[in-house]
């Protein structure tokens, strides 16, 4: 069998000096089918290499369950990468970061009161224990080792950025070798001195996350290990965007030359992110550095690969750095993909959420309104719904909302209530005996930062007029294909006012990838035959949302869009080029 090995200055690979050029493609973000596509991509770049993340929270949805099937079969992903040549570096936490949806973590973790996270709590090392004991044997099989493409494996992320915690590192490590993993193990950690030395551990290879200054970063990596080789393991040449800032670029010519930079020195590089694809459905993930800030669900990343699969410039300007340190296939720079014409989609059935939620959720009684952790829910909304006692002409209060609240009495809309801007009061009129709803959004849950354990819901009291409310009926809405079948829909009249699901067919002859725009429309988000494709929102930047060809069939294709608010038609587009909107402040 290969072997693999970290050398005193070079990865060695059957003894060879090695180095290692890879880059970031995360299965998960990626339709099955297109697996194989994107893998050739890769090796036609001048990859040797790719590198995913393995997402927890996926994985594991209970705590009983673990599940690897369709755009979760991950030996089937390194299967195929190996067999288009093409090792693989892997990174299975079980914190990812990402700007994935609670950095890769269940949500059922928080479901525990006092749990510590990414610590020696037992409750939680438990939950990673036996996690890594049921993901191992998939991935076992496949190590350098034992044939297959996986060279080495990371041991938790990033971790000098969030504790100091050397029993929680050595245990992870050692999960990981009592489930068979005999490849190199490697942590990755900002270049600064008391990141290296708070995430890495004594024998496991340290290497560097960033997107400039390389000689200088590469000093830095060296001085905490003096041994070893040089890798930048995450080389960040683009960036992820947020609901109400830009979409960020990067020039290609200033992204090589740092690139250029690297390599001259002699070390290995991973490209974050070679294809960054989609972060569908309600996966995306936010950050709170003082300011929740909720991701968008295109993870383009500004990358080689757009996140629709087609070389970018930055394809054809990484393949010429790459050709100056290392064989690149003498192959075409893949052409892009075939399209969708640009087609109208008229949205003809409605049902309306707050009169229908009775029929989608069994209401859960309870004094107080509940998190969704305690409703044993991971995503989508949650409806809670009271009866106010007597007349009200005051002040609502809710302490802490999780992270979008929309307002209404006896079904009319009263206003919004937003984490972002730190909303937690506003004017309330009702009669005695009015119904008040408050329907919350999961934007999100943390990423990154201390702010990770991000319960969603309502959290704490609701107060009219300093009285605390009681009585309420907690309604989960993750919006399943369960859900979204037993809505009552009608035959369309008038323009989508108020929360709703509006549906309606679209017939195609080839299928073919394609972008949903709803320039109409408000907030909310769409499904294509039972796909969730993710939000969309009209503060932008992104304006369309991907649509991967596999997810449509020959024939009729039903789409779906819960509209949170209003719309100024029934239509929305399926239009060939994405939108991913301004690129300035």
């Amino acid at each position: 069998m290969p072997e693999f090995a970290i050398g005193d200055d070079d990865f060695l690979l059957d003894g060879k000096p090695t180095r290692i050029i890879s880059g970031a493609l995360h299965y998960f973000r990626v339709h099955p089918d297109q697996w194989e596509d994107r893998l050739r991509k890769a090796r036609l770049m001048g990859l040797n290499t790719v590198e995913t993340y393995v997402p927890w929270n996926l994985h594991q949805p209970t705590p009983d369950d673990l599940t690897a099937e369709d755009g979760l079969d991950l030996p089937r992903f390194l299967r195929l990468a190996g067999a288009e040549g093409l090792h693989v570096l892997l990174r299975p936490g079980p914190y990812i970061c990402a700007e994935w949806e609670f950095g890769g973590l269940p949500a059922w973790l928080l479901a525990e009161p006092g749990v510590r996270l990414r610590s020696t709590d037992p409750t939680y090392l438990a939950a990673v224990e036996r996690f890594l004991a049921r993901l191992l044997p998939l991935v076992v099989p496949h190590l350098v080792t034992r044939g297959g493409p996986v060279l080495a494996v990371q041991v938790e992320n990033e971790f000098g950025a969030y504790g100091r915690d050397q029993e929680y590192l050595e245990r992870v490590a050692e999960f990981l070798r009592a489930g068979g993993v005999d490849v190199p193990l490697f942590t990755s950690d900002q270049p600064s001195e008391e990141m290296l030395a708070a995430g890495g551990l004594p024998g496991v290879l340290r290497t560097g996350n960033f997107g400039s200054r390389a000689a200088e970063n590469l000093a830095r990596l060296r001085e905490g290990q003096p041994t070893g080789p040089l890798m930048c393991m995450e080389f960040w040449h683009g960036w992820f965007d947020r609901w109400g800032g830009p979409h960020h670029v990067r020039e290609p010519e200033d992204a090589a030359s740092t690139l250029d930079e690297l390599l001259a020195a002699g070390a290995s590089v991973n490209f974050y992110m070679f294809h960054g694809g989609t972060s569908f459905g309600f996966l995306n993930g936010a950050n709170d550095n003082g300011r929740y800030l909720p991701t968008v669900n295109s993870y383009d990343y500004d990358a080689p690969l757009s996140e629709s699969g087609d070389p970018t410039p930055k394809f054809a300007a990484f393949r010429e750095v790459i050709a100056r340190y290392a064989p690149v296939p003498d192959e075409p720079v893949p052409a892009r993909g075939p399209r969708l014409p640009e087609t109208a989609v008229s949205l003809d059935e409605s049902a309306a959420l707050l009169p229908a939620v009775d029929l989608l959720a069994e209401g859960v009684a309870a004094d107080r309104p509940l998190t969704m952790e305690e409703l044993g829910q991971a995503y989508g909304f949650v409806l809670y719904r009271t009866t106010l006692p007597a007349a009200v002409d005051g002040v609502l209060v809710v302490e802490d909302v999780h992270d979008r609240a929309q307002v209404f009495v006896d079904g009319a809309p009263v206003g919004v209530l937003e984490r972002e801007h730190r909303e937690r009061a506003l004017a309330l009129r009702a009669p005695a005996g009015a119904r008040l709803d408050l329907l919350v959004e999961n934007q999100g849950r943390v990423n990154y930062g201390e702010g990770l354990a991000d319960r969603k819901g309502v959290l704490g009291g609701v107060f009219v007029d300093g009285t605390e409310v009681t009585g309420w009926s907690c309604h989960p809405l993750p919006l399943s294909a369960e859900q979204l079948a037993a809505a009552p829909y009608s035959p369309a009249t008038g323009l989508p006012a108020g929360p709703g699901l509006h549906r309606g067919t679209v017939r195609i002859e080839q299928p073919a990838d394609t972008f949903v725009s709803l320039p109409d429309w408000t907030k909310g988000v769409v499904w294509i035959n039972g796909f969730a494709l993710g939000r969309y929102w009209r503060r932008g930047p992104q304006r369309t949302l991907y649509v991967p060809g596999p997810v449509l069939r020959p024939g009729g294709n039903e789409i779906v869009v819960l509209e949170l608010e209003a719309a100024t038609s029934r239509t929305l587009m399926l239009v060939p080029e994405p939108d991913l909107g301004h690129t300035q402040e």
